[in-house]
């Protein structure tokens, strides 16, 4: 009987709800979600550095308007290159 209840006490705890396998699952759980939020932290201080510099740098608020609306400046001329396949014999 005393073999039978020492039996039960360690499988419930390796699998319990408090369990060894649980707290393996738990820390793993834990560590991901760590590295989740250094990842974002990196990204979050990324966008606020780009914040700063379209509120304090005039040349970076050109780059992005030249870059992702194609606007340019007065007098300036815009060529715009096409690839053309080679003629077929």
């Amino acid at each position: 009987m005393l073999l039978f209840i020492a039996c039960v006490i360690v499988a419930d705890g390796l699998v319990g709800d408090r369990g060894l396998l649980a707290m393996h699952r738990a820390r793993q759980e834990y560590e991901g979600l760590a590295a989740s939020i250094a990842g974002l932290r990196v990204e979050n201080a990324r966008l606020r550095e780009q914040a700063r510099r379209l509120r304090e740098d005039p040349a970076a608020i050109e780059e992005v308007a030249r870059r992702e609306l194609g606007l340019i400046k007065p007098g300036e001329t815009v060529f715009i290159i096409r690839d053309v396949p080679p003629a077929k014999p």
